[in-house]
């Protein structure tokens, strides 16, 4: 454990550390963020930080290669697979950043990235279904290829969707990444696999890069991660959830008990990534629904929706990081007790408390204009009960009785006299 505390401080420091020369590359570079319509920032912020936590997940392996009690994190290829493939799709992003590239060619660096992380050792390799006496399935190439290109570009644009507040994504992939290591550490524990991973290793140094860089990036955010960093931390949770739960068999756990992590190996994973991934799929049906492309942006995500119910800008990412952490922590949770009904329950009420939060401004404003309806309503009886209202009104008819009077008379002799 002291070693993956290292490894993530170190990732920490070195992405703290490099941010802000990033920043400054980034403004020499005009790399910068224009306010537009669906955003919420007002001044043009500088993007590319995926740059800085792409430099402390280089350093963070380097130290991780050194220390003697993670050396069998590296007997195969997967971390390096990860660095190189992350390298590819940063630079990806850095270049969005700058020219604004286009969804289909975004699309195609995203799928020739995830490929070249499967061709290097990151592949889906079983699959436990737990219906039909299936069990476990092994995945050959012609299926666990496409199937870990597709979850990683699904990864990657979830993270993306998501990055539209300050802090928003580098929080949430923070506690997705915190629960992976929890996750996968707990499986090295249990003999599972070993306690120096692949998987282990991945989160801790990208929990550590998304701390880093949180300082920077919380509201008011001095810089974006742009597309650089949002689909760097996609395909590196993918990789994670790839390598902890698509290559190990659940038929060789010991107790029906222990069945439950690996239940459906993707599972633990989806809940870790379900904020993101619903995100995802409300925008695509959303869009496609409307005859337009899935990648057109609009003001109906997640964190806007928090934003139209009343919450402020921070309020609205500490929601979603309640969120995140509830779904994330407590898959875990239940996955690693084997579902303890006291688990069980502190989830059902959490999720509860959640629901009210959420909603929570909406039932204040509306109380706030019931009770602004009630009270002028009240100030409006008071006025009309009040006695100097009352001889006012008698005295506004005595007056118009008067006007009205001669008038009427003359109006009558008039007729009379057409008569």
């Amino acid at each position: 454990m002291r070693e993956y505390v290292v490894v993530l401080l170190t990732a920490a420091l070195v992405t703290f550390l490099a941010t802000p020369v990033v920043r400054m590359v980034a403004i020499r570079l005009r790399m910068m963020a224009a306010p537009r319509e669906r955003d919420v920032h007002v001044i043009p912020t500088p993007r590319g930080g995926g740059v800085a936590m792409y430099l402390g997940v280089v350093a963070a392996v380097l130290v991780a290669s050194r220390l003697p009690a993670l050396q069998r994190t590296f007997d195969d290829t997967q971390v390096y697979a990860v660095l190189v493939a992350g390298g590819l799709i940063c630079l990806l992003g850095v270049l969005d950043d700058k020219w604004g590239l286009d969804a289909l060619t975004k699309l195609t660096g995203q799928i020739a990235a995830a490929g070249v992380m499967v061709l290097l050792g990151v592949q889906l390799a079983f699959l436990f279904l737990p219906v039909a006496d299936i069990g476990t399935v092994s995945l050959g190439p012609d299926v666990g290829v496409p199937l870990t290109i597709l979850l990683t570009v699904f990864a990657v644009n979830a993270l993306n969707f998501i990055d539209g507040l300050d802090g928003l994504a580098a929080g949430v992939s923070a506690i997705a990444a915190l629960a992976f290591f929890a996750y996968s550490f707990h499986l090295g524990l249990t003999g599972y696999v070993a306690t120096a991973s692949a998987p282990a290793l991945i989160t801790a140094v990208l929990a550590g890069a998304c701390l880093g860089f949180l300082p920077h990036n919380f509201s008011p955010a001095r810089i974006f991660m742009g597309d650089s960093g949002s689909m760097l931390v996609g395909l590196m949770l993918s990789a994670a959830a790839v390598t902890a739960t698509g290559g190990v068999d659940a038929q060789t756990f010991d107790s029906a008990a222990s069945l439950l992590p690996l239940t459906l190996p993707l599972l633990v994973p989806i809940a870790i990534l379900f904020i993101p991934f619903t995100d995802l799929v409300l925008a695509v049906v959303r869009r496609t629904r409307k005859g337009r492309s899935p990648f057109s942006p609009d003001k109906m995500h997640l964190h806007h929706r928090l934003l139209s119910i009343g919450h402020s800008h921070k309020r609205a990412v500490l929601v979603m990081y309640f969120w995140a952490a509830l779904l994330s922590f407590g898959a875990v949770g239940m996955s690693i007790t084997g579902g303890r009904v006291e688990l069980v329950v502190a989830v059902a009420v959490l999720l509860v408390v959640g629901v009210v939060v959420v909603l929570s401004p909406r039932a204040r404003r509306a109380a706030r204009e019931a009770r602004a309806a009630e009270l002028a309503a009240q100030r409006e009886r008071s006025r009309a009960d009040h006695p100097t209202a009352r001889g006012a009104r008698a005295a506004a008819d005595r007056s118009t009785d008067q006007t009205t009077g001669p008038a009427a008379q003359a109006a009558v002799r008039a007729g009379q006299g057409a008569r």
